[in-house]
């Protein structure tokens, strides 16, 4: 944990055998054991924690970036949508103003011609068909 050799630790506890003496040596150890067990597990946590702040901070910022590139998307698909509507309304305008001008162009013909429902000025004189070659 804190870098320290067999070497290092040897001395050290050479120096408490004497500082401390024989008798509470073991009492201080342990004391000194569970003291760094504590320190070692709120280390952990402190970790822990700023990791899984990490962990939030780049979940957030990965949804802004997906709710940006949804809303240019979207907006991109506005824009395609509107580009192919306009030629598709201007079609339809064409097609329609075409469409009068051949009922204008076929409505006068259709007043010169008769119609289907009336009669014919000759048909209401009967033929005879007598073969006399004279009609009546």
């Amino acid at each position: 944990m804190f870098g320290l050799s067999f070497g290092e630790l040897f001395v050290i506890g050479m120096v408490a055998l004497i500082v401390i003496g024989p008798e509470r040596l073991p009492k201080v150890a342990r004391t000194v054991g569970l003291l760094m067990g504590r320190a070692q597990r709120y280390v952990n946590d402190v970790k822990s924690d700023i990791q899984r702040e990490v962990d939030i901070q780049e979940i957030s910022q990965l949804k802004n970036d997906l709710q940006s590139t949804a809303q240019d998307m979207k907006a991109s698909f506005e824009e395609t949508t509107q580009s192919l509507r306009n030629p598709v309304e201007q079609l339809g305008q064409e097609l329609t103003s075409a469409g009068n001008q051949v009922k204008e162009t076929l409505s006068p013909e259709k007043k010169d011609t008769p119609k289907e429902n009336e009669p014919d000025n000759n048909s209401h004189k009967p033929e005879n068909n007598t073969g006399s070659g004279t009609k009546v």
